[in-house]
């Protein structure tokens, strides 16, 4: 009997052992088999639109060859699904547009040129691997050619206001050369020599049927691409407010025609550190500034509170609609 109720004990645990086992396995496959029905109802990625027409700085997208249409299609795809630095490009548009626009406006530059400053370094003073710095990627023999004054205390790529003056100086240049602003663009990337020979061999002296290397073969389509969402970033999935955006300083200007020796203690006068004092005036690239006699520097300083977010988001203003779009904020919900 007490065998007999060892076995009956035996059995018993055994059945319960893999019946929680198998319920187990069982549950375990259930939760897999519900996350792949959520991810398959949820997550859908679509092919995003493309332009039915879309020019550069007025002049006119061939969209009807395929080859045009396929290159203007990857980059549109590349800067739709790199979410992190398409909505970067969003937030500091705002704060930088509105210092390009108006020296773009003053020499005769299409509007559309402040595209290129994002293709270039999406509003960043950015570091190539060639050595090209700033927003607008001067290297240092380009930059001192259209003005700019680059040494080992002063570096005038990093100045917003000069090296747009700069870069319009190129683009007037080029375009008495080329009559074409899309050529103007393609040469800002792969130089007027590498353009010319492009043309000299080729004896085409339109963009879109040239055959040039892959860089600059991609660089006036992303300028496109970049146009194209920042005018229309509902289409593309981009539902952004005008709170999300980083917002233009408040600031005012002193102008300094002697030596500074020490360039945080000048800041303290200023009432504000070093680390401010470079963050407003990038191109101070050392701890002095030597000023030559007759010379003035112009440094850019924070208005008193400016440094606060709260301060400073009244800069943007209030919206009941998406950026660049009719949809109002509260029907998205």
């Amino acid at each position: 009997m007490k065998i007999t109720l060892k076995y009956i004990l035996i059995s018993l645990s055994v059945i319960i052992v893999c019946g929680t086992f198998i319920y187990a396995v069982k549950e375990v496959r259930d939760q897999q088999r519900d996350y792949r029905t959520l991810f398959q109802r949820y997550y859908h990625v679509y092919a995003p639109e493309l332009p039915d027409k879309i020019d550069f700085a007025g002049e006119k997208v061939p969209l009807d060859l395929f080859y045009v249409r396929e290159s203007l299609d990857r980059e549109i795809v590349a800067n739709t699904f790199t979410h992190s630095a398409t909505i970067l490009m969003f937030k500091r548009a705002c704060r930088w547009f509105p210092v390009i626009e108006p020296v773009l406006k003053k020499n005769g530059i299409p509007d559309d040129f402040k595209f290129l400053a994002l293709a270039e370094s999406n509003l960043s003073n950015v570091v190539s691997s060639s050595g090209a710095e700033g927003f607008w990627q001067f290297m240092k023999p380009t930059g001192q050619k259209y003005g700019l004054e680059i040494t080992d205390e002063v570096d005038e790529r990093y100045n917003l206001e000069k090296s747009t003056e700069a870069a319009c100086q190129y683009f007037l240049e080029a375009f008495q050369q080329y009559k074409s602003w899309t050529l103007v663009a393609a040469s800002f990337n792969r130089g007027i020599d590498g353009v010319n020979k492009a043309i000299e061999k080729q004896h085409k002296t339109d963009y879109y049927n040239l055959f040039v290397v892959d860089e600059t073969a991609r660089y006036v389509y992303r300028i496109l691409a970049m146009k194209q969402i920042y005018k229309n970033p509902v289409k593309y999935g981009f539902y952004l407010k005008q709170g999300d955006f980083y917002p233009p300083l408040n600031t005012y200007t002193v102008s300094v025609d002697s030596n500074i020796t020490d360039l945080p203690a000048f800041a303290e006068k200023q009432k504000i550190n070093y680390r401010v004092l470079r963050e407003f005036n990038p191109w101070l690239r050392r701890y002095s500034l030597t000023n030559k006699p007759g010379k003035k520097y112009v440094l850019t300083l924070p208005m008193d509170g400016s440094l606060s977010w709260d301060v400073l988001k009244r800069n943007l203003p209030e919206s009941e609609t998406f950026f660049n779009d009719t949809l109002k904020i509260d029907l998205a919900k």
